[in-house]
């Protein structure tokens, strides 16, 4: 039978899994033992198994962005071959969120040519962090927000974003362990948006290393509160070493907004 690529776009709430990447069950997992042949709760195994019980055969989906345990998404972009062709995709969108849980949404399916590839058709991302500043805490949505109650120099945060855009080696912005070759990346734009109680840190670009954005946002919460100046991100780009920038910021406040590919992603 002929087979048929799909791609998807996918929202999801990412409180409850364990990022994207299926796992297994290791002895230092404490949650639920799942079921003989499936992980724990990741985003790729729940939806691998929602569209297994659609099309009728195991699928290995393939997503562009590995997100970390908490980190929600907007606009995931996956793709998953399957020989079901006879099934319409709005209908097979629709079959498949039936049978996915609340948190987890497909927006989109669309049939692409068999070239197209979730993680190497990509060009460009773009990914949003959510600060609740305020007094007092979100009680409904602290899983959607990081909390944040002190003052901020928002001019002197939006000064600091400036100075990493560009083309920079980000080395002292990446979890050590990232494993890549090269630690240079394109940031296209980093901003920062304020409508109190609300402050969204906005970062676009081609690409980025493990845990990048978040220490960035850390970075420029640090600046925020006074602890460093934005005149000292240059100092940390070149240092070239994670113990010169700031802290990781949480993960529950971390969205991938969308995904832009080399013709259309």
């Amino acid at each position: 039978m002929p087979t048929v690529r799909y791609k998807l776009v996918l929202a999801y709430r990412g409180t409850r899994y364990h990022g994207w990447q299926r796992q297994p069950a290791l002895p230092s997992y404490k949650g639920d033992a799942p079921a003989p042949g499936q992980g724990i709760p990741t985003i790729q195994e729940v939806l691998s198994r929602a569209i297994a019980l659609v099309v009728g055969h195991p699928v290995a989906p393939v997503g562009s962005s590995r997100t970390d345990a908490g980190v929600h998404a907007k606009g995931q972009v996956v793709h998953f071959d399957t020989d079901k062709v006879q099934v319409p995709p709005e209908g097979l969108r629709r079959a498949v969120n039936h049978q996915l849980p609340d948190d987890l949404l497909i927006r989109s399916i669309t049939p692409v040519p068999d070239s197209f590839d979730a993680i190497r058709s990509t060009a460009s991302k773009r990914y949003q962090y959510a600060i609740w500043h305020a007094a007092d805490r979100p009680p409904f949505f602290s899983d959607l927000v990081w909390y944040r109650w002190q003052r901020l120099d928002i001019d002197a945060m939006r000064e600091a974003a400036a100075l990493l855009e560009g083309e920079h080696d980000f080395a002292s912005f990446a979890k050590p362990g990232h494993g890549r070759e090269t630690t240079v990346r394109l940031v296209r734009q980093c901003s920062v948006a304020y409508r109190p109680p609300k402050l969204v840190i906005g970062v676009e670009g081609s690409g980025f290393l493990w845990n990048m954005v978040r220490i960035m946002v850390g970075t420029l919460v640090e600046v925020g509160l006074g602890r460093c100046t934005p005149a000292d991100v240059a100092g940390m780009l070149a240092a070239r070493d994670r113990r010169s920038a700031g802290a990781t910021a949480p993960p529950h406040g971390l969205y991938l907004q969308w995904i832009k590919g080399n013709a259309e992603c």
